[in-house]
């Protein structure tokens, strides 16, 4: 499915490149750098995000072969273009010990199971909820924002092994996480590129 890419957006990408290279980047790391940083007009993240490129061939054919999609917030979702996501924070509820967000995470992992790529970008109480359970992911997108638990639930996701897109400081927000997942989404599949 081609994507029409407005001249703005082109443009826009143009000026990036130039004063970013981002050439010795594999194709999908690359991708999902570029639109971070263009999502942000932040050059840093480049420096910033952590990232495997094997994680992200996964996530790419099991995003194209229909894995759901959970994000923590309304927000995230809107961000993703071309793709249903699954947020249950309207159903969730805080209880002793117990964020909403991260009640959220419960009901969401109960519906999706096993196999769905995870959208974080604004709590990292779900991020930390995400992590204790058992959702084996084809892909968790840490980027929390904040100045409380941040930074501490992206260093515990990347040390928990599991697949994974995050960052290093306290940067991060519902833009930027969605951007990470289009990346994924707008990367052509082998079948389109041999189109």
């Amino acid at each position: 499915m081609n994507r029409v890419v407005h001249p703005i957006e082109e443009e826009s990408y143009r000026r990036m490149r130039a004063r970013l290279d981002t050439s010795h980047f594999p194709p999908l790391t690359r991708a999902v750098v570029e639109r971070v940083v263009h999502s942000a007009a932040d050059l840093d993240y480049a420096a910033d995000l952590v990232l495997d490129e094997a994680d992200l061939e996964k996530a790419h054919a099991a995003l194209h072969a229909g894995a759901p999609v959970v994000v923590d917030v309304e927000m995230v979702g809107a961000g993703i273009t071309r793709r249903e996501t699954v947020c249950r924070l309207k159903d969730a509820e805080p209880g002793p010990g117990l964020t909403r967000s991260a009640h959220a995470v419960r009901l969401a992992h109960e519906q999706v199971g096993p196999g769905a790529l995870w959208v974080i970008g604004n709590a990292p109480t779900a991020l930390e909820e995400l992590l204790t359970l058992d959702a084996r992911p084809a892909l968790v997108i840490g980027l929390p924002v904040g100045f409380v638990g941040a930074v501490e639930s992206k260093a515990a996701l990347r040390g928990s092994g599991l697949p994974a897109v995050s960052n290093v400081s306290e940067k991060g927000g519902s833009a930027v996480a969605a951007a990470a997942l289009n990346a994924l989404l707008y990367h052509p599949t082998s079948a389109e590129e041999k189109l």
